[in-house]
């Protein structure tokens, strides 16, 4: 090769290429590494070099080299080519692999509009040296190349439309942590910023997309799940779509219930016109969730709720199918089918269902969640008026239907509406949970607006994060990993702005939290236990147990210190009741172990003084999130040791955690026999969880014979997941046939009597 070629750095100027230098930096990215070569992702480069060649570009190509050699067997390349991404990434954001300091960093940006200028308000030169000491920059040495990847497409300050960078991830972290406790007294912020920093950046406590993106910048809403409930009026659809608009544009995923639109046939005005039903209005909220991009971070979704008795239940289920034509499909957004102990009954005795329109039957839709015995009274009463339109369907029908959409879509998910209230920290009679969310975790009261201004209706808004099951050693860590998650979380709410006042109405009032968990799969692989077989069982409870329990310890604490939440007295912790009083009993034939916490003085203590935030904890997907702190996303288990993810910036290759040590030890989703085990441990984990749980179903067709999943299999999966409690199931994934170890992501699958419920 000509080394008399010349080179083009970031900044323009021209030198002699030197091999030796790119030899250098590939040596140094190695060093402590198991299982790499340095030679290797030299030859793997395949550099063609021409005079003028531009050194970002040589540095691109073999940080490539380096992220096609992860493999099982050699999994340490992620970190190197972490490594090697994150000199370049330093070297785009500030010309060279040193960080500035910190306050010159944040003047600058502030200057640029970048960062909000509260930062430089709230806090002296003097405290950001404080925080530049406390600072960690080699901490960016433990990312995997798929969280760099991450940082860099989703949650680093950048120029979305040139692709510039301001920032690397140290300043991203410490940055969130002084924005969150900056309205603590200075004699005590420097502290929090210190210890909830270290939880952030050693990954202990794992923040979701719109803090990561957002908290440090102008943008004042971060918020990860928004609810919306229509009423049946012109006024609340359009007030609902204009309340989806604005929440779509700030990076919220959205869910919507539209289980009050009346069906079609209806009368309107005492009978001078009939109604349209519901399919027109969920296109118009198809198109409010499709018109905006969020910011470049993640494209609008959206889930639609509806109640299973609904009369037009059977041209709703299939509005995703790709069957049928656009006027009678609405494919883009999904769908939440609402279900209750009556409906699984009547499937269970081979009996009818009967289908009503909401708008006839006064109070049956506010019974569907208030009241559970109130709803049978109202729902055997209406079937026995014959003067009500109504459709007898019979229940093993329709629920074959509901089954067979699930199936072919992968995204009909399902909503145990009696256990979102029952088993609930709000109490039913005053502030029922009438929907989830796009992820199906979230569980809050809400109430339809008549316009975009209503401050009488109520938008449920919450704030997310999550423990990392993986990085907690002793169960005792939760008491100082709860205080912070609570503490950052809670000032989250009165840090954030809010557009809609019947968005403020909900957030201050109930200050609602959802802290869930990721990499719980590597943790049973840890503590050498399963899914399938019941071993997971006592840890899994002990868990979650430990998990709740501190968390309302520190919504307690907060509560003495700040006051209880204002509408503490609409939850059912102002009765004195706790979720361990009214889980579903059929768990205790699973999971036999007693409770360890002091659970009797915590709940007199929370009769006194009241919680700071109504809800705590919530189980969520985490899919990208958990790639920033390489660990196993949410609760599920991998479908293979090397997961292969497309994103907006390519094809990610991520191992899961420690697979040198652990590859025996990992069940992996296609190795589990059936879904039983996995719902098992749902269930014991909802047992403690105040919202709700994404929990998938899961089905390889080539158990089954002539490759294709029974329904009764899909039916008793169904009432597994209500037997023991579980309130919401999210995707129903088949395997394709793809090879194990690839999952493609974007940002963004009963008869006779025998089930007892």
């Amino acid at each position: 090769m000509n080394t008399n070629l010349l080179v083009t750095k970031r900044s323009g100027i021209k030198e002699p290429i030197n091999l030796d230098k790119i030899h250098r930096v590939i040596t140094w990215a190695a060093e402590g590494l198991d299982n790499v070569s340095v030679s290797q992702v030299e030859l793997r480069s395949h550099i063609q070099f021409y005079d003028g060649i531009r050194t970002d570009d040589i540095h691109e190509t073999i940080i490539k080299a380096a992220a096609d050699l992860i493999s099982t067997e050699s999994p340490d390349y992620q970190y190197l080519a972490a490594r090697l991404a994150i000199f370049h990434l330093r070297k785009q954001a500030y010309g060279q692999f040193e960080p500035p300091k910190l306050y010159d960093h944040v003047k600058k940006q502030c200057e640029l509009g970048h960062y909000d200028s509260h930062l430089l308000s709230d806090y002296s030169a003097e405290e950001f040296a404080q925080m530049d000491e406390i600072i960690d920059h080699w901490r960016d040495m433990n990312f995997s190349y798929a969280a760099v990847k991450q940082l860099e497409g989703k949650y680093l300050v950048q120029n979305r439309v040139t692709g510039e960078i301001f920032e690397s991830a140290q300043f991203l972290y410490i940055l969130v942590a002084a924005s969150l406790f900056s309205h603590y007294d200075k004699t005590q912020r420097m502290s929090y910023i210190k210890r909830f920093y270290d939880a952030i950046s050693t990954f202990k406590i794992s923040l979701p997309t719109p803090i990561m993106s957002g908290v440090r910048t102008p943008t004042r809403q971060f918020s990860s799940c928004v609810l919306i409930e229509c009423d049946d009026s012109l006024e609340s659809i359009n007030a609902t779509a204009s309340s989806i608009v604005t929440y779509v544009s700030q990076r919220a995923g959205i869910g919507i219930n539209a289980g009050r639109i009346r069906a079609l046939g209806s009368t309107i005005r005492n009978g001078e016109a009939f109604h349209t039903g519901c399919i027109p209005f969920y296109k118009h909220f198809q198109t409010a969730v499709k018109c905006c991009s969020q910011g470049g971070v993640r494209g609008g979704a959206a889930t639609l709720f509806y109640p299973f008795w609904h009369l037009e239940v059977e041209s709703l289920l299939v509005l995703k199918n790709n069957r049928g034509v656009e006027e009678n499909r609405v494919r883009h957004i999904d769908y939440g089918v609402q279900i209750n102990k009556l409906m699984y009954q009547r499937l269970i005795k081979g009996e009818n269902l009967s289908l009503f329109s909401p708008s006839d039957v006064p109070g049956l839709y506010d019974a569907f969640f208030a009241d559970q015995e109130q709803f049978e009274r109202l729902y055997t009463q209406y079937e026995q008026d014959t003067s009500i339109r109504r459709k007898t369907i019979k229940a093993s029908e329709l629920f074959s239907l509901l089954m067979q959409e699930r199936a072919s879509t992968g995204r009909i998910y399902i909503q145990n509406v009696d256990h979102c209230n029952t088993h609930s920290p709000f109490d039913p009679k005053q502030a029922p949970v009438r929907q989830s969310n796009l992820c199906l975790e979230i569980a809050l009261p809400t109430k339809p607006m008549r316009h975009v201004n209503d401050d009488d209706g109520e938008i449920a808004l919450c704030t997310l994060s999550a423990f990392n099951l993986g990085a907690i050693e002793n169960l005792d860590e939760f008491e100082e990993l709860a205080d912070l998650a609570v503490r950052a979380l809670d000032s989250l709410l009165d840090y954030q702005d809010y557009p809609l006042p019947a968005a403020k109405k909900g957030s201050m009032n109930r200050r609602t939290l959802g802290i869930g968990v990721i990499n719980y799969a590597y943790y049973l692989a840890k503590h050498g236990v399963r899914y399938s077989d019941g071993s997971a069982n006592t840890l899994t409870h002990k868990t979650f147990e430990a998990m709740q329990y501190w968390l309302l310890k520190a919504s307690l604490n907060l509560a003495k210190e700040r006051g209880a939440c204002p509408a503490f007295s609409e939850t059912t912790y102002a009765q004195g009741i706790l979720p361990i009083d009214t889980y579903k009993r059929d768990l205790d034939s699973i999971c036999q172990e007693q409770l360890h916490y002091d659970w009797e003085t915590l709940r007199e203590e929370i009769k006194t003084h009241g919680l700071r935030n109504s809800t705590l904890s919530a189980l969520m997907p985490s899919e990208t999130s958990s790639q920033i702190s390489n660990a196993t996303n949410g609760i599920e288990p991998p479908r293979g040791y090397v997961s292969v993810k497309a994103s907006k910036d390519g094809i990610l290759k991520q191992v899961v955690p420690d697979l040198i040590n652990l590859k025996g030890q990992y069940e992996l989703l296609w190795d589990l026999p059936s879904n039983d085990g996995y719902l098992h441990l749902v269930g014991i984990m909802q047992k403690f969880i105040d919202q709700s749980i994404s929990a998938n179903t899961n089905y390889d067709p080539s158990r089954f014979e002539g490759n294709r999943v029974p329904m009764k299999v899909l039916l008793k999966d169904l009432l597994t997941a209500y037997k023991f409690g579980v309130k919401t199931l999210y995707y129903h994934n088949t395997r394709d046939g793809a090879a194990d170890e690839q999952q493609d992501i974007s940002d963004d699958d009963c008869a006779g009597g025998a089930c007892k419920i």
